[in-house]
């Protein structure tokens, strides 16, 4: 779980204006930091297999957001990846 501060660390480096929490660019952001550390923890914890089914569910999602992003505003999907440093499929 993020704390509050590295979430809104998060946010802020990708919303599109001063109160923009739930648009999709924040949310991709926000599911990648939570992949990103969920990952650590899996690295040190092999055979924790509720968080693995945790972390499967969380790139899932992620997923999704990002196929509608890209799908409605492809400008505005690429200046994600680019912001968050991620490979385009």
């Amino acid at each position: 779980m993020l704390a509050k501060t590295k979430k809104q660390k998060v946010i802020k480096t990708v919303q599109t204006h001063e109160k923009d929490t739930g648009s999709p660019e924040v949310q991709i952001a926000i599911l990648t930091k939570r992949i990103e550390e969920l990952a650590d923890h899996l690295k040190k914890h092999k055979k924790d297999n509720h968080s693995r089914r945790g972390l499967l569910q969380l790139v899932a999602n992620r997923q999704s957001h990002m196929k509608y992003l890209a799908k409605k505003d492809p400008k505005r999907y690429a200046a994600v990846l680019k912001k968050l440093e991620m490979k385009k499929k």
